[in-house]
């Protein structure tokens, strides 16, 4: 089992690239089970989730190879429509090979999802708009069986509740459907915004893109002509480094990124006295003569990303007084509270709300990683702490991180990888 060791009383200097997102590049792999023909996919990032899914998909029967962020994958053999356990229990956005291969091939048997526990994230929104468009759908042994051998219709769905991964799902069934789907209370969030445009450059047409309301043509079954295309720069990996320098009190910059995709962490790290600079694609964080505390509310995009709500709770332990964060998508996403009271922080958690005493002294200890992005959030904590800390089980770092620690590195931190 491997560990970090992070070295803390730091600071950071200089410029690092960041990678393609992984919120974009796993909606963007399915979409490919709708294709015709071989796609071309640049910025891949090479993370464990992108390799579980490549993984998925060819089990289905696709053939890919991948190389320096470059993945070419064709999925035009394949035959099976059955996304099995053993791979799906290990990445909950297995999920997003429902629509399209319930679309492509009129049924298929996809097992329930597994990955982090941050909380109840049911999938019954996707279930609900699939029936709505024709399928019929039967939970068995831990599997949607669902079946549409006319192909699915096309229909009106209203999503009850803003979901990120129902929302593709249905936008990827939507493209194969028979007739106009038309989607109210859709996501807006890049990774949403990215999945829409790949289909219009494949021939689907999608009015309403970037906006809640959505109304898409069918295909009628035919599959499309996909072209390549290149995803989107990853803005929580982006937004993870520029908290590094935040924390440590540091100037750096994040390079091949979207500021336009980032406005609200800026906007929450100017509130808390820091400099922000930016060009086309960087953003430089400039120190801040005194840390402030702030308020945060996550939420749906074009909002405060719950994504980000470990780290900029890693960067409240050191603002000159007090700050409160509101936990509003996920009920369980607090855990990371545990292991930071470890290294001496003071939060107090009561539903929903964490109140954050600033000016706290940390201490290098051994810690946990419980899910993705509260790994990171100890990391940076790790950065200002007296001493050494240890991080285990980084395995959920790998999920969405890459080259975590070699990129810490070129910043000036003292980071390594070692086995226990």
């Amino acid at each position: 089992m491997q560990y970090l060791s992070i070295k803390g009383n730091q600071k950071l200097k200089g410029s690092v690239g960041i990678s393609g997102a992984k919120n974009a590049a796993l909606p963007l792999l399915a979409v490919t089970l709708l294709s015709k023909n071989r796609v071309s996919i640049e910025n891949i990032p090479e993370v464990e989730d992108v390799k579980t899914l490549l993984t998925l998909l060819g089990n289905l029967g696709s053939n890919s190879s991948c190389s320096n962020n470059h993945v070419t994958i064709d999925t035009t053999e394949v035959k099976s429509a059955c996304a099995n356990y053993e791979i799906v229990k290990k990445m909950r956005a297995s999920i997003l090979t429902l629509g399209p291969l319930l679309a492509r091939f009129g049924h298929c048997e996809v097992s329930l999802p597994g990955g982090c526990a941050i909380g109840q994230r049911p999938i019954d929104l996707h279930l609900n708009a699939l029936e709505q468009m024709g399928a019929t759908i039967e939970l068995k042994d831990g599997y949607v069986v669902a079946k549409a051998p006319n192909g699915l219709k096309g229909a009106a769905i209203i999503f009850n509740k803003i979901t990120v991964t129902g929302s593709e799902n249905i936008i990827m069934a939507a493209s194969l459907a028979h007739g106009v789907t038309k989607l109210v209370n859709v996501a807006k969030e890049p990774e949403v915004v990215q999945l829409c445009e790949v289909l219009q450059d494949a021939g689907v047409v999608i009015e309403g893109v970037g906006t809640s309301n959505l109304i898409i043509f069918g295909s009628c079954g035919k599959l499309l002509d996909m072209k390549n295309f290149k995803v989107i720069p990853d803005r929580i990996e982006a937004g993870t480094y520029l908290c590094a320098g935040a924390i440590t009190n540091s100037k750096i910059t994040v390079t091949n990124v979207n500021p336009n995709h980032m406005k609200e962490i800026t906007l929450k790290l100017i509130q808390m006295g820091f400099g922000i600079k930016e060009t086309k694609s960087t953003i430089t964080i400039l120190p801040a003569k005194k840390i402030l505390p702030i308020h945060i509310e996550t939420t749906e995009y074009p909002g405060f990303p719950t994504d980000m709500q470990a780290q900029f709770m890693a960067l409240c332990t050191q603002a000159n007084g007090t700050s409160v964060i509101n936990e509003r998508l996920f009920e369980n996403r607090f855990m990371h509270v545990s292991e930071l009271g470890r290294m001496g922080t003071n939060i107090k958690l009561e539903g929903h709300s964490a109140t954050i005493q600033g000016d706290s002294q940390l201490n290098s200890a051994d810690v946990m990683a419980t899910d993705l992005r509260a790994s990171s959030a100890l990391i940076l904590a790790g950065f200002v702490a007296k001493g050494t800390t240890k991080i285990h089980r980084i395995y959920h770092l790998d999920r969405g991180y890459e080259n975590l620690e070699g990129k810490f590195s070129k910043l000036g931190a003292k980071i390594e990888r070692l086995e226990e």
